[in-house]
């Protein structure tokens, strides 16, 4: 495992990334982000019970990034945006970025790709190539499904995590997401992307007792 900072937040702290890579042919190059929105701490502890699973048990046939908190300032505040108020959520340069928030939570930015957070992301992905990428948020039990027409792959690891943990599985969020990761990667540049909603205000120790075992499966099919 190799541990890097990955970029820095707007006040000017680390974000950490760990890189887990044990074969030297792997079935995909997976990115998995916890804290997009610093106010869902239920995303941030389940890529963290991730890491710590995966430091215990390395051996994978994936080249697996994990970002347990991107937004780390945001994590720290305890707000959804970044040091500087943004929605990292909706700063990505997709071709449906507005400048407009719909509420004051959704915070665009005064331009695409403006805040220091995303850009590494963006270079991440343009450079490094992704194949699969998992978002961990919370609002309701959902798993946010963004893939090109003609890739099942979503659908794949979605169902078998929905199959121990019951949530619904859509091909949208419900309502107008501008700027978003699933936008960017999964219809733009034909990732398969999953933005995995956990309950939110569930305990901790239910967040990982509920769906560390369940994501774990969801990884194993990419290992097929």
């Amino acid at each position: 495992m190799k541990t890097y900072v990955f970029g820095h937040s707007s006040l000017g702290l680390p974000i950490l990334a760990y890189h887990f890579l044990t074969t030297p042919s792997p079935t995909h190059r997976v990115l998995i982000l916890g804290g997009v929105h610093g106010d869902e701490i239920e995303g941030v502890a389940l890529a963290n019970a991730l890491l710590a699973d995966r430091l215990k048990s390395p051996s994978s046939r994936l080249d697996l990034t994990i970002i347990p908190e991107f937004n780390i300032d945001g994590i720290l505040l305890k707000t959804r945006g970044n040091g500087n108020g943004v929605d990292l959520n909706r700063n990505l340069p997709t071709k449906d970025w507005s400048p407009i928030a719909t509420t004051p939570r959704y915070q665009p930015g005064p331009q695409a790709l403006s805040e220091v957070e995303n850009q590494p992301l963006v270079h991440f992905i343009e450079t490094e190539k992704p194949t699969f990428i998992i978002s961990l948020h919370s609002w309701k039990p959902l798993l946010n499904i963004n893939e090109p027409s003609n890739s099942t792959l979503c659908h794949k690891v979605a169902s078998r995590i929905a199959s121990f943990t019951g949530d619904i599985i859509e091909p949208t969020i419900g309502y107008s997401t501008p700027g978003c990761l699933g936008t960017y990667a999964g219809l733009e540049r034909g990732i398969p992307t999953i933005t995995y909603e956990i309950e939110r205000g569930m305990k901790l120790n239910a967040v990982v007792q509920k769906h560390l075992s369940p994501l774990l499966e969801g990884l194993k099919v990419l290992e097929a």
